[in-house]
C-alpha cells in the first residue's frame, strides 16, 4: 500500500494543485465585464435621531455607481453634497439615491430637516 501512495503522489500533487487554483479563479470572478464597475451599496437607516450604522467614511473608486438607500422615520430629504443628488424620505419608506461618483474627493452624505451625517464617500 505504501507502494501505491509514493507512485501516485506525483498525481495527487498535481491534482491538488489544479484545484486549488480553480476554486481561486472561480471566487474572484465577476459577472460583470471587464473594465465594468460594480455598484456600491449602502444602506442607512434612521430612527429617533440615530443613524444606523454609524455615520463613516466609505471608500469609492472613480467611475464606480453608488446606490444609496435611506429609510428614515420622519419626513426628511438626504443629500449628497458636491453631486446634488437628492431623495425626499417618507417615514418608514426606503428612498434612493443612485449616480456615478464621477468625482474625486471627499462629498457629505447628510438629511436637510435634522442635518444628520449618514456617511462620508471618499471618491478617488
Amino acid at each position: 500500500m505504501t507502494f501505491l501512495h509514493a507512485r501516485f503522489r506525483p498525481l495527487l500533487a498535481v491534482l491538488a494543485l489544479g484545484m486549488t487554483l480553480l476554486m481561486a479563479s472561480a471566487c474572484g470572478s465577476s459577472s460583470a465585464a471587464p473594465g465594468a464597475s460594480t455598484v456600491k451599496e449602502i444602506t442607512v437607516t434612521i430612527a429617533g435621531k440615530t443613524v444606523t450604522p454609524p455615520p463613516g467614511r466609505v471608500e469609492v473608486a472613480k467611475g464606480q455607481t453608488v446606490r444609496i438607500t435611506v429609510t428614515g422615520d420622519v419626513a426628511d430629504v438626504a443629500h449628497v453634497h458636491g453631486y446634488d443628488k437628492a431623495a425626499d424620505l417618507k417615514p418608514g419608506t426606503p428612498a434612493t439615491i443612485e449616480f456615478v461618483a464621477d468625482q474625486d474627493g471627499l462629498f457629505e452624505v447628510e438629511t436637510h430637516e435634522t442635518g444628520l451625517q449618514l456617511c462620508q464617500l471618499v471618491v478617488s
